[in-house]
C-alpha cells in the first residue's frame, strides 16, 4: 500500500465517490467536483468550477445560504446527512433536486475550505411517495379552486383528464360524463368523441384494471357517482405497463367524488333554471286562467239560461247558435283547466288509485280510439302499491303523453303502459309525501323521438312541433304540473329514432282509506224545495248567474259581494240558512275558506259549498279536501249534482 501514490489515491476516491462532492472555499467558490456532483446537478466539471455554491442554491434561499455559510465558518464542525429534509440543490436546467447534504470543514496548507457530500434523496421510496401524494393533493386543491372560480363545470370537466394524467405520471386521462337523458355519453380528454349507452357506462364501476385504449398498456379508473347512481367515469392511460397502487387509487376516487359533485350542482342548477322559468310562465298563465273561468261561467250560465227561453227553443236557428256558443265556451273551459295544470293551481281531488284496476281500462279506451296500427301493452308489477293522486287528472294526463306518443308513431308501433314500485325517484319530488315510496307509471312509445333542443323544451306550455292548427302545445305542460301539484315529479327520456319515455312519479297511498257515502245518483238529482242559500261571489255577473240557477230551483237566495257582508249574515239571531255557497278568492280581506271556518263556528249544522276556478298556495286544502269544492266554470245540473252530494243539509 506504501507503494501507492497518496495523491492518486485521493484523487481517486474523490472522483469514485458515489455522492456528489464539492469543495468549497472560504468565499464559497467551488475549488473541486466530482463526476457524481456533475450528474446529479446536470454541469459539466468545468462549469461547476466557475460557480459559487450559492449558484446551485434555489433563488428564495440563497440570502439565507450566505448567511448560514459565514456562521459555520465560524464555528466550523462537522454536520452528517440526515440531519435535514427539507433541502434543495438548483440544477443547471432550472429545476430542483431534494438533496441531504453533510458538511466537513478542511484545512489546507492553511487554507480553510468546506467539503460539501450531497446525496439526491428524490428516489428514495419514502420520498417518493410523499412527492406523490403531495402532487395528488395539488391536483385536489387546484381542481377545488377551479370549481369555486368557475360556475360553469365545462372548465372544469374538460381540464381534470390531463391534471389527473399529470399527477399520476400517466400519457393520457379521459372523462366520460353521463347527458341527462341518461342515454348517451360527453367525452373530454383523450379519445374521439361518440355516444355510447347508459348501461355500458354503468361497468365503469368495475373498470379498474380493465383494458386500456390502444397505444397504452394500462388504466387506472373511477366512477362519478351520486349516491346509487353513476354520472361518469374517470380514466388514466399509461403507455407503461404498470400496478396502480393504494395512494393512486384514492387519488382518482377522490378526484371523481369532486368531478362527480360539480356536475350534480350543475344538473342541479340546470332544473332550477328550468324551474325558475315555468314558474314564471305558470304564475302568469295561472291569473289569466282564473279571470277567463269566471268570464267562462258568465258566458256557459247565460247560454243554458237563453236556451230555456220559449223564443229560442222554438227558433232552430237560435238553438244551434246556442249550441256552438256552448261548444265554444267548453273549448275555453278545458283550455283554462290546461293552464292551471300547468301552473300547478288546478283544484285537485287525490284519492286513492289501484294501478292494476286503472290502467287497463284506460288502455282497452286507447285500443279503440288510437290508430289501430299502433300496438298496446300493459306490464303492472305485483308489488306495485296504490298511488294516491285525482283519478280523472292522472287519466287526463296518460291520454295526453298517449296523444303525443300516436303523432310520433305515423306508421304505428307500440305504446307501453309500465307501472312499478319505486321507494325513492330519480328526480326532485316531495320527499315528505314520499316517505312510505311511491309509484313509477311509465308511457313508452317507439316512435321518432325527440332531439336534445326540443327535449329540452318538451314540458314549456305552447311549445310545440306540430303543424300549425294541431295541438296547443300544452299537453306535457300538463301532464308537468299535474305530476308537481300531485307532490310527485315527471321525467322524460327521448332520442332520435329510438322513442320516448315518459315517467310518472306519484306517491304511495299508505293503507286502504275507509269506504265514504256513496254520491247521489246524478241521473236523478233534485233539489229540496224551499233550500235557503247564503251565496257568496265577488264577480257582479257570476253572482248573477249561479242566482238565477238557485231561484230556478226555487230557492231561497241571500247574495253578498262581499264577505264581511255574508259575516254578518251568519251571526246569531240572523236569517236561518241551509247552505253557504261561496267562491274561494274574493278579492282582498277574506277568502271563502275564512267564511267557511266562521259558519262552521257559528252555525254548526250549516252545510258549506266552494267554487272556484283557481286555487292559489292554500286557499284549498289540495290533498285531503277540507270542504267540498266546486271547480268554475260549472253548469246548472253539476251545481245541482255538487249541493246533492253534500254531507249534510
Amino acid at each position: 500500500m506504501n507503494s501507492v501514490d497518496s495523491a492518486a489515491l485521493w484523487h481517486a476516491l474523490f472522483d469514485a465517490y458515489p455522492d456528489a462532492v464539492l469543495v468549497v472555499d472560504a468565499n464559497g467558490r467551488i475549488e473541486r467536483a466530482n463526476d457524481a456532483a456533475a450528474a446529479l446537478l446536470g454541469y459539466s466539471l468545468d462549469e461547476l468550477g466557475q460557480l459559487t455554491i450559492e449558484d446551485l442554491v434555489p433563488e428564495a434561499a440563497r440570502g439565507r445560504h450566505v448567511a448560514d455559510r459565514q456562521n459555520f465558518q465560524r464555528a466550523p464542525r462537522s454536520r452528517p446527512m440526515g440531519t435535514q429534509m427539507d433541502l434543495a440543490a438548483r440544477r443547471r436546467d432550472g429545476t430542483q433536486v431534494l438533496v441531504e447534504i453533510a458538511l466537513s470543514p478542511l484545512q489546507v496548507e492553511g487554507k480553510a475550505f468546506v467539503v460539501a457530500a450531497i446525496r439526491g434523496v428524490s428516489e428514495y421510496p419514502r420520498v417518493k411517495q410523499a412527492l406523490r401524494r403531495a402532487r395528488h393533493a395539488e391536483c385536489i386543491a387546484q381542481m377545488g379552486r377551479l370549481a369555486v372560480d368557475h360556475p360553469d363545470a365545462q372548465a372544469l370537466l374538460a381540464e381534470a383528464p390531463a391534471a389527473a394524467a399529470a399527477a399520476l405520471d400517466a400519457q393520457a386521462g379521459a372523462l366520460h360524463v353521463l347527458e341527462p337523458d341518461g342515454r348517451s355519453v360527453r367525452h373530454f380528454g383523450h379519445g374521439t368523441a361518440q355516444r355510447v349507452s347508459a348501461a355500458d357506462l354503468a361497468q365503469a364501476r368495475a373498470a379498474s384494471g380493465a383494458s386500456s385504449l390502444p397505444g397504452f398498456a394500462s388504466m387506472l379508473s373511477a366512477p362519478l357517482a351520486e349516491r346509487t347512481r353513476v354520472l361518469g367515469v374517470l380514466e388514466v392511460h399509461s403507455q407503461e405497463p404498470r400496478v396502480f397502487d393504494a395512494d393512486d387509487r384514492r387519488f382518482i376516487a377522490s378526484l371523481a367524488s369532486l368531478l362527480a359533485t360539480v356536475v350534480q350542482r350543475g344538473a342541479s342548477e340546470a332544473q332550477l333554471r328550468h324551474a325558475q322559468r315555468l314558474e314564471s310562465v305558470g304564475q302568469l298563465t295561472g291569473g289569466i286562467a282564473h279571470d277567463f273561468n269566471n268570464l267562462l261561467t258568465v258566458i256557459h250560465g247565460n247560454l243554458q239560461v237563453l236556451d230555456d227561453w220559449p223564443s229560442v227553443a222554438a227558433d232552430e236557428g237560435a238553438r244551434e247558435l246556442v249550441a256552438a256558443a256552448t261548444r265554444a265556451s267548453r273549448r275555453g273551459a278545458e283550455l283554462t283547466a290546461k293552464l292551471l295544470a300547468f301552473s300547478r293551481r288546478q283544484m285537485l281531488q287525490p284519492k286513492r288509485i289501484e294501478l292494476p284496476q286503472f290502467v287497463p281500462p284506460l288502455a282497452e279506451l286507447l285500443r279503440r280510439t288510437l290508430d289501430a296500427r299502433i300496438r298496446i301493452e300493459v306490464a303492472i308489477d305485483t308489488d306495485t302499491p296504490a298511488c294516491r293522486a285525482d283519478p280523472g287528472q292522472l287519466e287526463s294526463a296518460l291520454v295526453n303523453i298517449a296523444i303525443n306518443a300516436r303523432d310520433a308513431m305515423p306508421d304505428g308501433g307500440t305504446l307501453s303502459f309500465r307501472a312499478r314500485r319505486c321507494d325513492e325517484a330519480p328526480i326532485e319530488v316531495d320527499r315528505e309525501a314520499w316517505r312510505g315510496g311511491g309509484v313509477a307509471l311509465s308511457v313508452a312509445d317507439t316512435g321518432v323521438g325527440m332531439s336534445e333542443a326540443v327535449r329540452a323544451r318538451a314540458f314549456e306550455p305552447f311549445f310545440t312541433t306540430k303543424e300549425a292548427g294541431r295541438g296547443t302545445g300544452l299537453g306535457l305542460a300538463t301532464v308537468y304540473g299535474f305530476a308537481h301539484q300531485s307532490r310527485g315529479g315527471v321525467a322524460l327520456e327521448s332520442r332520435p329514432g329510438q322513442g320516448t319515455t315518459v315517467t310518472l312519479y306519484l306517491p304511495s297511498a299508505g293503507e286502504p282509506l275507509a269506504a265514504g257515502a256513496a254520491a247521489p245518483d246524478r241521473a236523478a238529482v233534485t233539489l229540496p224545495a224551499g233550500l235557503s242559500v247564503l251565496l257568496v261571489e265577488d264577480e257582479p255577473e257570476v253572482l248573477r248567474v249561479v242566482q238565477t240557477f238557485l231561484t230556478g230551483w226555487g230557492c231561497k237566495v241571500l247574495a253578498c259581494s262581499r264577505a264581511e257582508a255574508a259575516v254578518e249574515a251568519l251571526q246569531p239571531g240572523g236569517e236561518r240558512f241551509d247552505l253557504l255557497l261561496s267562491d274561494v278568492v274574493l278579492g282582498p280581506g277574506l277568502r271563502g275558506t275564512d267564511i267557511a271556518e266562521r259558519a262552521r263556528a257559528l252555525r254548526p249544522g250549516l252545510a258549506v259549498l266552494l267554487m272556484s276556478g283557481y286555487a292559489p298556495d292554500a286557499a284549498v286544502p289540495v290533498d285531503g279536501g277540507a270542504w267540498p269544492l266546486l271547480r268554475k266554470p260549472f253548469t246548472r245540473e253539476q251545481l245541482a249534482q255538487a249541493i246533492m252530494a253534500l254531507p249534510s243539509r
